[in-house]
């Protein structure tokens, strides 16, 4: 993303990165941070707190980020085995931002087990919310699926009959389905993939974040990691989906990131980014399907609801108190709006 000057300066994403090095300068600890002046890409909105600096003639911009640009995924933020090191880096950062007067410091998404150590610096915790898909049977506990069809065995009646309505939609008009590994992506195919993620935003009244070079550049330095999955009427291509593969452990976690039409049909967008990369997940044993950010309607495609959080630290010290407040009333409606969502859970409870 940087190379090809998608997370840059001119962007609003200034690279601002820390590290931790012994004194055998062996690297123990690094932290990937940018410098923002806006809060675009991140998946976390802020807005409101921005404005509310606005409204009393303070300035949040600049603020520091640690998160992996445009993508609301969850991983490592602090990299390393050190503790000592951790601690040094994370005090390091907060010095940082204060002798610079930047307002805050923000972490998106870190794993569960970063959480201890971001409260004993006094970071606070927001709640999110994703949609993601687990690749599990019900009928042989424990295993994974061994075909779409049995995916919908597992939905409730009602979620079933409407997968199965969109699917024939789709069926019927024509449309036929190609996957691609990245490896055997050739320019033609990434020109056309582009055509259709510019075209998305586009129509959502955005320019688009990643620029063609960068799809260029992940093509050729891991196509082993990428598959995209493209869409055809009529002999011609209308839509495309692309893909990311993790696979740690034994255990595989695919991707939705990137969706796009140049034609409109109906139920497109769920067949392309949705039910194909299912059938995708289950055919090559993945365990985890992630669907991206926000979207209820996830949940009526077999999706269900994960909980996701993000650390934050605001240097004024009644801003940090209004948040502090703001977050526990937030968060206490954030899990009872899980909750509600797994009310209308699409799997089946019982057999």
């Amino acid at each position: 993303m940087e190379k090809s000057g998608s997370a840059s300066k001119k962007t609003g994403w200034t690279p601002c990165h820390f590290s931790v090095w012994d004194q055998e300068q062996k690297l123990v600890a690094a932290m990937p941070i940018y410098l923002k002046h806006h809060s675009y890409g991140e998946y976390v909105f802020d807005w409101a707190w921005a404005n509310a600096y606005k409204e009393h003639g303070l300035s949040y911009y600049p603020k520091l980020l640690s998160a992996i640009p445009f993508t609301p995924v969850g991983g490592m933020r602090i990299i390393g085995t050190d503790t000592t090191a951790f601690n040094l880096l994370l005090q390091a950062v907060k010095e940082f931002a204060k002798t610079n007067s930047f307002s805050s410091i923000h972490v998106l998404f870190p794993p569960d087990a970063d959480e201890k150590l971001f409260l004993e610096h006094g970071f606070l915790r927001r709640e999110s919310v994703q949609f993601h898909w687990q690749n599990v049977s019900l009928e042989r506990p424990g295993q994974l699926l061994d075909s779409f069809e049995e995916f919908l065995y597992t939905l409730n009646k009602k979620r079933r009959n409407n997968i199965i309505r969109e699917r024939a939609s789709i069926l019927d008009s024509g449309i036929y389905f190609e996957h691609v590994p990245g490896q055997n992506m050739s320019s033609a195919d990434w020109e056309f993939f582009y055509e259709c993620y510019s075209s998305n935003y586009f129509n959502h009244g955005n320019a688009p974040y990643l620029s063609k070079d960068f799809f260029l550049q992940i093509g050729q330095s891991i196509p082993l990691n990428i598959h995209l999955i493209f869409a055809n009427l009529g002999g011609n291509r209308i839509a495309a989906s692309l893909l990311f593969r993790n696979r740690i452990e034994g255990n595989e976690t695919v991707y939705g990131r990137y969706w796009g039409a140049i034609e409109h049909v109906k139920n497109l967008h769920f067949e392309t980014a949705y039910y194909q990369s299912i059938e995708f997940c289950i055919k090559e044993h993945a365990s985890v399907f992630e669907g991206g950010a926000q979207g209820e309607h996830k949940i009526h495609r077999g999706l269900t609801p994960v909980n996701l959080y993000s650390m934050h630290y605001l240097f004024d010290p009644r801003f940090y108190d209004a948040v502090q407040n703001f977050l526990e009333r937030e968060g206490m409606s954030m899990y009872q709006y899980i909750n509600e969502l797994s009310e209308h859970n699409p799997v089946k409870q019982n057999l």
